[in-house]
């Protein structure tokens, strides 16, 4: 009993800051996007076009501005499959990233493993983007990613060798 309690109180090792930072924003992003599914669903069966002008009278945009036209226009092709479509893939990737930042935080190696593969498979996209069109924003985030990507293969391969060192001790 008293050896129990004393390995409930014994120091845990802190955390790795950068990990920690990572799976912030894996966990915020986890929400974002949870909220986009969720609104989504919100939006089954309703005229989003309608819903879409509502809003802007509401927060008294200008409702002849290029971008209020332009989101109008795309609002009226969203039917109910589409919707469901979109809250399923958000529920999804909501998911995965709340997996991510969650294994990021504990520090498991799944969770680092689950990161880089889903960083890395984004990062052609996200090259073919700056591609197609230069912003300062898309230049920023392949450059956050591939940082991430960077920091993250390179723990993932100290920590391999590590246990290859102990496995051969």
């Amino acid at each position: 009993m008293i050896r129990s309690l004393s390995k409930l109180f014994k120091k845990h090792r802190p955390h790795n800051k950068w990990l920690v930072m990572i799976a912030a924003y894996k966990l915020i992003q986890a929400t974002l996007i949870l909220l986009i599914g969720v609104g989504a669903r919100h939006l089954l069966h309703k005229d989003v076009g309608d819903t879409l002008e509502g809003l802007v009278d509401h927060l008294r945009f200008n409702p002849e501005s290029r971008l209020i036209v332009f989101l109008l226009d795309k609002a009226s092709l969203l039917n109910d499959p589409m919707l469901r479509r979109i809250g399923l893939v958000a529920f999804c990737y909501a998911g995965l990233s709340a997996a991510e930042g969650i294994g990021l935080y504990l520090e498991k190696t799944w969770g680092e493993v689950l990161t880089l593969v889903i960083t890395a498979s984004f990062l052609p996209w996200e090259i073919y983007e700056i591609y197609r069109h230069q912003t300062a924003i898309r230049f920023c985030l392949l450059t956050a990613n591939v940082l991430v990507f960077i920091y993250l293969l390179q723990l993932v391969i100290d920590r391999g060798r590590h246990r290859a060192k102990g496995k051969r001790a």
